[in-house]
């Protein structure tokens, strides 16, 4: 439950006739599993930040804010947000744009709603308070560290940031959506049980990420998330996974990732690919059936 906290306050009137909120999304993880740290169990993150985003724009006008503007859980972000501030949206209209695929592992749907509470932040003039967003989110959905603008290792159903990782690492990625799409609630029960099982090569994993992650060293980052994604074939398998794994080297790539309960799965790559690279992982991810696409994760 949102504490209400200040005296009500309307959008000013000097505010632009349009404001936005911007959010970028993921490529799966580069982890995703047990957190011996915690008492009770629950799926941890390092979520894979990519550079493609969720746009949420309001633009003030005569009518009244139709909330079918918003998805469903931003349209409930909204509220619970002007719920918190004791607000109301003055007359406008929302828009929505987003380069991010829904059900596949690009946490679209987090996305959506940190860049509704950003768009509101703007909009009242508000300074931008992060223990807002993580309560939102709370009362709403598991999330992806994507309320950062760094790596961060994070608890997706408690919303707790355990250690963040900064943005000296980089990757360039070769990567393709498998079909179908996965209700993380509807097999988190199944995850759970296999992170017992597989509970010390999951810790063993984990620590060498976050040596990796310590020594700012993306070879090592990308073995420790293959490691996660071989790991994760035992309970949510993807179809390419032992092509990719069988052709690492060819390709001179220094890891696979995946989203874990999502349907991507690509390469990970120290540098920026040519055209000739490109070419040929075109046709090795055509020939398995898949059309690959190019695009940068992560900073550095």
């Amino acid at each position: 439950m949102l504490s209400l906290a200040g005296e009500p306050r309307e959008a000013r009137s000097a505010a632009p006739s349009t404001v936005s909120g911007v959010c970028h999304g993921t490529l799966g993880e580069l982890y995703q599993g047990p957190l011996r740290a915690v008492t009770a169990p629950d799926i941890a993150l390092v979520s894979f930040p990519v550079d493609r985003h969720s746009w949420v724009h309001f633009t003030r006008g005569t009518d009244p804010p139709d909330p079918s503007g918003l998805g469903d859980k931003a349209a409930t972000a909204a509220r619970l947000f002007l719920d918190h501030y004791q607000l109301t949206l003055p007359t406008g209209l929302w828009s929505t744009h987003s380069d991010l695929r829904v059900g596949v592992g690009m946490a679209s749907s987090t996305a959506d709603i940190v860049a509704t509470l950003r768009c509101l932040f703007q909009l009242f003039a508000l300074p931008y308070d992060q223990k807002v967003v993580l309560a939102v989110l709370a009362a709403i959905e598991r999330s992806d560290s994507v309320f950062l603008d760094e790596f961060a290792l994070h608890l997706s159903g408690r919303h707790r940031v355990i250690r963040r990782l900064g943005t000296a690492l980089g990757f360039h990625t070769a990567f393709v959506t498998e079909p179908g799409t996965v209700d993380t609630e509807a097999v988190t029960a199944s995850l759970l049980e296999h992170y017992r099982r597989r509970g010390e090569e999951y810790e063993r994993c984990l620590t060498d990420l976050l040596k990796g992650f310590d020594s700012a060293d993306p070879a090592a980052v990308a073995r420790a998330a293959t490691v996660s994604a071989t790991l994760s074939q035992e309970v949510l398998p993807k179809a390419a996974f032992d092509s990719l794994l069988a052709h690492r080297e060819r390709f001179g790539a220094d890891g696979i990732f995946v989203a874990h309960t999502g349907c991507l799965i690509g390469y990970l790559f120290p540098h920026r690919l040519g055209a000739h690279r490109k070419s040929e992982l075109s046709a090795f991810f055509r020939s398995l059936g898949y059309q690959c696409s190019f695009v940068q994760g992560g900073y550095g």
